[in-house]
Order: structure tokens, then C-alpha cells, then sequence
């Protein structure tokens, strides 16, 4: 069940604020901080608990994958280098 683009304009992350990138069917990602929500038969768990860290390349990976608009230009810095 994918996520409906209302839902996903109004999420965002608990911890600051922000908007979230989808990425496939499985997480909602914050590339500012670098961390992964997972997304559980169809339900975001935006809990700063059951999200995890990304590493630079994951990190890579899911700004390739991802879905959406987080509201920053093509080219635009998504956070700090590792």
C-alpha cells in the first residue's frame, strides 16, 4: 500500500521537523539527519526510537531511490558530509 502524496506532504520528522523522503514502500528517510523511519504494513512509525542511523553510502542509495519533494533545489547540500 503506497502512501497517499497528502499524507506524505504533512509528515514529518518527530525530531526536527522537517519533511521526509519516501523511499520505496519500506521508509520514510530525513537526509539532514541521516536517519531511516520504517514504514510497517503501510503505517509510518515516526518514532525518534525505531528509527536508525545511515551511513554515507546507504545514504547515497536512498537519496537515488527516494520519492517526493523536500523542498530544496536540484543541487541543494541534503546534509553533512561524513
Amino acid at each position: 500500500m503506497a502512501l497517499d502524496a497528502t499524507l506524505l506532504g504533512i509528515l514529518a520528522c518527530p525530531q526536527d521537523k522537517g519533511p521526509l523522503l519516501l523511499v520505496g514502500e519500506e521508509l520514510l528517510y530525513n537526509p539532514r539527519l541521516r536517519r531511516a523511519y520504517p514504514i510497517e504494513n503501510g503505517i509510518p512509525v515516526l518514532l525518534i526510537d525505531e528509527a536508525r542511523d545511515v551511513d554515507a553510502e546507504e545514504h547515497e542509495s536512498l537519496l537515488a531511490r527516494g520519492q517526493g519533494n523536500l523542498g530544496q533545489p536540484d543541487g541543494a547540500d541534503s546534509g553533512p558530509e561524513a
